[in-house]
């Protein structure tokens, strides 16, 4: 019977509407929660074949999705690990009881969190995830890890109490050597300069370079031997080099060609060379021939100009940050910093297609296909923002709106179930 149709028909809409209101309510409850992503319903009616002359209901169902794809405002905080991601890329974490306990470390994915490092180093947010990334070397660089899997990516630790150092790795220096001690009649003294580097450990040694020039019978030899001893190889001579200055017009008082003696090779391309120290090796930069920037012979004064390195002395870590590249850099009071981990940005072709868990978090599905890591920046997933939370993605004011349609739409349904009730009322009095 048609009637009974009706009937059906209308207490589906009344459960659809019901699970619409559902949707509308945790969105509007999570109105305030940072990360949140809206969950959209759609209704698809239900055709039942009907024969001619008469038509039977068939009703309505429902659909709900949320949409991950769908991003909120960036706001901005006073926490330097506080990330949210500026584009579709998401970030990978994972739930801090399983690192504690020591076992597996699964990824999940989330578009922002506020992370601060907990009791034992761990950035790990207040609803209790750890933010995970590739861990980089000694030197700060990060190895080429695969990208289709999370088999590089281990819990981000940080301590905060560590010290920190840099070995020095490379020196520049700007001198002028005085013209008139490579003359004929000259006093032939020894022009010495000192240069610090810090070793491996961090302790500040000396490399002594002695300038003695070469005192010809007649004329001038515009010649100088340059000797270079390390400290920390107990003043043992780790290089020495020929140099030979240009007296022509235009160019005079600059290099003109450096002979190796011992130690690494002069390259004349780049104006530098290498010694080896006792911790390993240090490029000097003395100046490519002809250029006025390095080592110049020039008048009768002996003047350094510029001494400049890399390295630093051990310092004790004050803060960590993480830059749009998703570099996670820890900060020295001395002045230096150091890349510790970067922070991967995780991208898939379906992110609806997530399987949606508590706390913002979703677990990649056959549904959202491959995902691929990329570098923060690079590709289609965007750039990470620091200082900064995601906001919601629910429209308070087309919430409110949807939840008015619904309110009236299970009103009309309900009203219709009254109606059939009162014809069916009316079939029954037919007998009286």
């Amino acid at each position: 019977m048609t009637i009974s149709s009706s009937y059906n028909a209308s207490v589906a809409a009344l459960s659809a509407n019901a699970s619409r209101l559902s949707a509308i309510s945790d969105n509007i409850a999570n109105a305030s929660t940072y990360g949140y992503k809206r969950v959209s319903t759609d209704f698809e009616s239900m055709v039942i074949d009907s024969g001619s002359g008469s038509f039977s209901a068939g009703g309505v169902r429902i659909t709900t999705t949320r949409l991950i794809d769908e991003g909120g405002s960036l706001v901005s905080t006073a926490n330097a690990t506080d990330i949210a991601v500026q584009g579709r890329g998401m970030l990978p974490v994972t739930p801090a009881n399983a690192v504690l306990a020591g076992g597996a470390t699964p990824m999940l994915l989330t578009t922002t969190g506020s992370f601060r490092p907990d009791a034992d180093g761990y950035l790990r947010s207040d609803s209790g995830l750890i933010l995970m990334g590739w861990p980089a070397t000694a030197d700060g660089t990060v190895p080429n890890f695969p990208r289709d899997t999370q088999s590089g990516l281990e819990p981000i630790r940080v301590n905060t109490t560590q010290f920190g150092g840099e070995a020095t790795t490379n020196i520049r220096f700007a001198v002028n050597l005085p013209a008139t001690s490579t003359e004929a009649g000259a006093a032939g003294t020894a022009e010495d300069l000192s240069l610090q580097y810090f070793d491996n450990l961090g302790t500040s040694k000396t490399l002594s370079v002695t300038f003695a020039p070469t005192v010809p019978a007649t004329g001038s030899s515009n010649e100088w031997t340059m000797t270079v001893r390390d400290s920390a190889s107990g003043d043992a001579v780790v290089g020495e080099y020929t140099l030979t200055f240009d007296d022509a017009r235009g160019t005079g008082g600059t290099l003109l060609s450096v002979n190796t003696v011992s130690g690494g090779a002069f390259d004349p391309a780049t104006g530098k060379l290498t010694v080896n120290v006792a911790g390993g090796p240090i490029e000097i930069d003395i100046g490519e021939p002809g250029s006025p920037m390095g080592l110049t012979q020039l008048s009768d004064r002996f003047a350094p100009v510029a001494i400049s390195k890399n390295g630093a002395p051990v310092g004790n870590m004050t803060k960590v940050e993480i830059d749009q590249n998703g570099f996670v850099r820890a900060f020295f009071d001395i002045g230096s910093s150091k890349v510790i981990y970067q922070v991967p940005l995780v991208d898939m072709p379906n992110p609806n297609g997530l399987k949606s868990l508590d706390r913002q978090t979703y677990a990649p599905t056959p549904a959202s296909g491959p995902y691929f890591l990329w570098n923060a920046g690079d590709g289609p997933t965007g750039s990470v923002i620091a200082y900064a939370r995601e906001e919601s993605a629910t429209d308070i004011a087309g919430e409110l709106t949807r939840l008015i349609q619904t309110q009236r739409a299970y009103s009309s349904n309900a009203k219709v179930i009254q109606t059939v009730d009162e014809m069916m009322q009316e079939t029954s009095n037919i007998k009286r």
